[in-house]
């Protein structure tokens, strides 16, 4: 009977600590869209509008084009806005994670789009000699910290702009910078004339102080408003909780000591903060992140792997979280909730992998470790959401994504280029722009505006689509004026909401248009250098059929080459389909590719106008 009474009260004690649970406030994905990993985009419909821009490209070669840096690890990007400027720090070693030296850069932008040379704003700090560390036989000699840092920008109560950056020591292989056991944290000013103050340390590791360490200590500025400001970070525990992976195991300035990764916070109209970790690690907090209502736990429904995963709230008072849907580090995409805690979609920001150049250590393909503007840290103007990511631990990229975030239009396309308001014909399109493949509006040669589409990266393309209307039965436009008809290529999709297409039509390097027809391609007709192609395209997704004119000729009749229900986006591509890597990719690149550092001879199209209309 005794043990009767202690089975019921058991299931009720277990009942009701389950019924507590459920009753706490998590993030939760309630959506239905899932990524599908055998494809870079993960089969997602794009946020309406996402402009991919990158704004650094390392180069071993010639680093005379990357403002004089040649080391090809870069990754961790973090992002500000300030004094009108964005602010994009970022860190670097030579050739892959925590090997050899570690500094950390910063490039600056007025605009998001055209950005500054990398300057260094954090050098290489030499580790004392002698130094080791417990358990490990490794001494450093002539030994160069390596830099790790979750949390890169300050903007105080005062609005001065603070940029942090870590020192930890790596000894050997398979060695940790982030055991507890690195120099200490550093900070500096950034000033509005685009100097920097001097760096301190704003806090040490417990083997080093003012005197053991190569910068002073914060408290020994004359700037007492700085010392005030470094006081302030330091009083806020959102702020010092992302340095908990880098500091002391007990260090009591971290009010949460778990070795929960790469933290970041934002505020539901309640006031309570929801707290966000790698693989999607949520919690709660009522105290400003003094404490938290539960252990960081796995939000119902949200796929994400050791990979970052950002949230924030957005300019229309929704917000939304960035990340990798899967267990890999692509595609890039966005979920929207309405408040902050149920997420509802799914969407794609960017599904492209460009070359992983240079081999190193611990470098993951894909868009990854995406992070946006913190709360102080400034809000851009216009409605977007700003994020900053690196691809493969090697390129620095930016995403401006349009607020509200959509995923469908009800409007037809009618973007005649030359007839359209300076400044916004490309809110409604998405791009991918690598710095070698610009993706831009310019002016032809006859003066008048077009969508220019740039290449000169033997390992990247440009991109721009456009979503339209799901349709069967659609009738296109578009215009052409390729500046070469020996070299370069664009591919032009009709694609379905998974971005499957049905349609290519390719401007190849032989001086032909081509249609793909099952596994061979046919003739469309002869282009040349600098005249217009004026394409009208009719399809029907029931019968399969579409036919396609060139500059008023007769209509060429074909057959879809993969099956879709509909239509629902139109791509113009300077390159074609990437399929490696896939979830079978070894997990490391140990080689690099032959002439990482070359561009290719620039191709050049403009399209002048794309129409679309349906026929239903």
């Amino acid at each position: 009977m005794f043990q009767k009474h202690i089975h019921t009260i058991s299931v009720l004690l277990c009942t009701f600590f389950s019924i507590q649970l459920n009753a706490q406030d998590t993030v939760k994905y309630i959506g239905t869209t899932l990524s599908n990993v055998d494809y870079h985009h993960g089969q997602l419909s794009p946020a309406i509008g996402a402009h991919n821009i990158q704004t650094y490209r390392a180069n071993r070669e010639h680093p005379e084009w990357t403002g004089g840096f040649s080391w090809t690890y870069s990754h961790q990007p973090m992002l500000a806005y300030w004094n009108n400027t964005f602010y994009l720090e970022y860190l670097s070693n030579p050739v892959g994670e925590h090997v050899g030296k570690g500094q950390t850069l910063l490039l600056t932008s007025k605009d998001g789009y055209t950005w500054s040379n990398p300057v260094v704003v954090f050098p290489p700090y030499k580790i004392p000699d002698g130094t080791t560390k417990e358990g490990r036989k490794d001494t450093a000699h002539n030994t160069y910290a390596v830099m790790h840092q979750r949390i890169g920008f300050y903007t105080s109560k005062t609005k001065r702009l603070f940029v942090q950056g870590y020192y930890g020591i790596v000894l050997g292989e398979k060695d940790d910078p982030n055991d507890g056991n690195g120099i200490g944290r550093v900070i500096r000013e950034v000033y509005a004339d685009g100097k920097f103050g001097p760096i301190y340390f704003i806090h040490y590791n417990h083997a080093f102080n003012e005197k053991n360490t190569s910068y002073p200590f914060y408290t020994s500025s004359k700037d007492k408003s700085f010392v005030e400001a470094c006081n302030e970070l330091l009083a806020t525990p959102l702020l010092v909780q992302q340095w908990v992976e880098e500091s002391d195991r007990n260090d009591p300035l971290i009010p949460l000591k778990k070795d929960f990764k790469a933290f970041n916070y934002y505020h539901l109209q309640n006031g309570n903060v929801v707290g966000l970790w790698k693989y999607a690690l949520t919690s709660i907090s009522k105290d400003e992140g003094k404490t938290w209502q539960y252990n960081p736990t796995r939000a119902p429904g949200f796929v994400n792997a050791n990979a970052k995963i950002w949230g924030q709230k957005t300019v229309d008072g929704k917000y939304a979280t960035v990340y990798n849907p899967s267990e890999f580090r692509w595609p890039l995409a966005i979920s929207v909730s309405d408040d902050g805690l149920n997420y509802k979609n799914l969407l794609l920001v960017n599904g492209e992998i460009t070359s992983l150049r240079y081999g190193g250590a611990y470098k993951s393909y894909g868009p990854q470790y995406v992070r946006g503007i913190q709360e102080m840290d400034g809000t851009p103007p216009g409605n977007n959401l700003w994020v900053t990511y690196s691809m493969n631990k090697e390129d620095i990229w930016v995403s401006k994504i349009p607020v509200p975030v959509k995923e469908k239009t009800d409007k037809q396309v009618n973007d005649v280029f030359a007839e359209m308001k300076d400044g916004n014909e490309l809110d409604e399109w998405n791009i991918y722009a690598p710095l070698w493949a610009q993706v831009k509006m310019e002016k032809m040669n006859d003066g008048l505006k077009a969508l220019c589409l740039k290449d000169a990266d033997p390992f990247d393309f440009a991109k721009a689509e456009h979503v339209i209307p799901a349709t069967k039965k659609l009738v296109t436009e578009f215009s052409i004026v390729p500046q070469q008809n020996s070299f370069g290529l664009l591919e032009i999709e009709f694609v379905d909401a998974k971005g499957t297409p049905c349609i290519r039509l390719s401007f190849d390097s032989t001086g032909s248009l081509i249609t793909k027809v099952g596994y061979r391609n046919k003739g469309l007709a002869k282009y040349k250098a600098g005249e217009a192609c004026n394409i009208k395209l009719e399809l029907n997704t029931e019968t399969r059929f579409y036919t396609v004119s060139v500059n008023g000729q007769k209509a060429s009749a074909n057959i879809f080459f993969a099956p879709v229900a509909t239509v629902d986006r139109i791509v113009f591509r300077t390159g074609s389909v990437r399929r490696f890597p896939d979830a079978d990719t070894p997990t490391d690149q140990g080689y690099d590719l032959k002439n990482p550092g070359e561009k290719d001879k620039e191709a050049v199209y403009y399209i002048r106008y794309l129409k679309t209309k349906t026929t239903e």
